[in-house]
């Protein structure tokens, strides 16, 4: 038996999880605090790092509250977090510039400059497309993706630019702050898309193709190597002992289907937390730029994670929280706390108000009356890229009530990744039941949505919410020797609940999820029109 302290690092808090690790990876105690996530001008989307490390020490104390285990008792950390980043720090581990998250899209003349000019393929100049298919197995066509953060950096903070050292990526930075190590875990070198597949280091090549100064590059690791020791006032920051293990672990796109218990060839996961994606397992390398799908490099050796995201999953239900949920089901009305008041008509108290409002839903008959939400609130992905998409609902009536649009969030969601998943279908072979993970996962309600809307059986393992942490003390785990190998973690990690489609419901999304695929290209040229307008900005 021992204990095993992961970080999942996400776009606006942290989860802090302490595991036992013996016959499965058990949790014994969680703990959250949230950060910021500034939107500025332009598109841009950055976070503060003291307030990542404060957040980690705020959750950390908590967790060692709830249990009477002791820090001298943890055999390691390690880390799950969001990828594809910016940190650039100076020498001493200082950032040159505020993060830039992986919802940062203000690059757009970098990414024309340097990608999206003369003859094209997918948005990408056909010579750096094959050349970076070639080396990566994938091209850095988004707007979005870190290496046009790197260049915004270069081009609009020259001062910042030439204080920069190395260039890391979320957890990274936390690495580094922990040990003093610059490194980047072999995924997240692959998510910069200058990561040589073939030889397993940087790419000179593109380096140079892209205008790339090398000597920013740190050392690249694996998910389950130690990089160093947890330093004296680090651990005292932490509430934590100095000389504790530190793992590499990995990104979330990386370890969340781990945690969920995906680890075989062909297991499919869906996930869906602030963002939202389906990834395949495959054994080797794949691409379809057409669809903005890419099999990347997974935690285990000779193992991809064949990936399809959008933008905005959960955090459509945020913004329904925020901006639909305040009278019509009576969360606000007389300003009862609904999470512990039995008087609303439930059948049981709820959790929280995400609960209680999945829960409600239930109230509104599958299909929303023909309502269909588009869950594009910060532009899309896959599969389309445009920053200019835009969430909508289409066909509201006069019988049309907020009950029906909170429902109709939920599908649009669980639309778009059928849509994903029937992108990837094209490629590979997805597996017929599939693991449900995030916070969305936490609804039963929302996973029959999801099993009736996808025509696919949906399992969910204990504590979905937390699936990044598993995958991150799995990291830890096996680099400690308490387990095997990433191959046998699937016994860790069993399935608590199974849902399976309903036909008649499954009948009546097939009708609008064909309406649901027409309305971004029946829409593509107002939202390029209104979205792209300085009159909006």
């Amino acid at each position: 038996m021992a204990y095993i302290l992961a970080y999942d690092i996400g776009t606006t808090g942290v989860k802090t999880c302490l595991f036992q690790i013996e016959d499965k990876i058990k949790l014994i105690a969680g703990a959250t605090s949230s950060y910021n996530l500034y939107m500025v001008d332009n598109g841009g989307a950055e976070q503060d790092v003291e307030e990542w490390w404060s957040a980690m020490c705020i959750s950390t104390k908590n967790v060692f509250d709830k249990t009477k285990i002791q820090p001298s008792q943890i055999s390691g950390i390690s880390f799950c977090s969001q990828m594809q980043g910016l940190v650039l720090v100076d020498k001493n581990g200082t950032p040159v510039h505020r993060p830039m998250s992986y919802m940062d899209q203000r690059a757009t003349k970098e990414l024309k400059e340097g990608i999206a000019y003369g003859p094209q393929i997918a948005g990408a100049n056909i010579y750096k497309l094959l050349v970076s298919l070639k080396i990566t197995g994938a091209v850095s066509s988004s707007v979005k993706d870190p290496m046009w953060k790197y260049k915004w950096i270069e081009k609009n903070e020259p001062e910042n630019f030439l204080r920069a050292y190395k260039w890391l990526d979320v957890k990274e930075y936390i690495i580094a702050r922990c040990t003093g190590e610059f490194v980047m875990t072999e995924d997240s070198a692959y998510s910069t898309l200058l990561y040589d597949t073939t030889k397993k280091d940087w790419s000179m090549q593109l380096c140079k193709m892209f205008g790339i100064h090398p000597e920013h590059l740190p050392k690249i690791i694996q998910t389950t190597d130690v990089v160093g020791l947890l330093r004296k006032q680090q651990a005292k920051e932490l509430g934590l002992v100095e000389g504790i293990p530190i793992f590499g672990g990995g990104g979330d796109a990386t370890l969340i289907g781990i945690g969920a218990g995906c680890v075989k060839v062909g297991q499919t996961h869906i996930y869906s937390g602030t963002s939202g994606w389906v990834s395949t397992i495959v054994d080797h390398q794949m691409v379809d730029t057409n669809a903005m799908i890419a099999a990347i490099v997974g935690a285990q050796k000779g193992r991809y994670n064949y990936f399809a995201e959008m933008e905005t999953a959960g955090k459509c239900l945020e913004w329904v929280k925020d901006h639909l949920a305040l009278d019509e089901i009576d969360v606000y009305l007389d300003k009862r706390d609904i999470t512990q008041d039995t008087r609303m008509g439930m059948e049981k108290v709820c959790a929280s108000l995400y609960e209680y409002m999945t829960d409600v839903v239930k109230r509104a008959k599958p299909g929303s009356g023909g309502v269909i939400f588009t869950p594009w609130l910060h532009g899309n992905r896959c599969p389309f890229e445009d920053k200019n998409a835009a969430g909508m609902f289409f066909n509201i009536g006069l019988t049309t009530g907020k009950t029906e649009l909170i429902r109709a969030v939920l599908e649009g969601i669980c639309y778009h990744m059928r849509w994903m998943l029937e992108c990837q279908d094209k490629k590979v072979k997805t597996s017929e039941a599939i693991r449900f993970c995030g916070g969305g996962a936490l609804s039963d309600v929302t996973n029959q949505i999801l099993a009736d809307v996808t025509g696919r059986i949906i399992e969910v393992v204990e504590n979905p919410q937390n699936v990044g942490a598993i995958g991150a003390a799995a990291t830890a785990a096996v680099g400690c020797n308490l387990i095997d190998s990433m191959d046998c973690l699937g016994e860790f990690i069993p399935v608590e609940k199974t849902f399976y489609p309903n036909p008649e419901n499954k009948k009546i999304y097939d009708e609008v999820f064909a309406v649901f695929k027409e309305l971004y290209s029946s829409n593509k040229k107002n939202f390029n029109r209104i979205n792209s307008s300085s009159a909006v900005s």
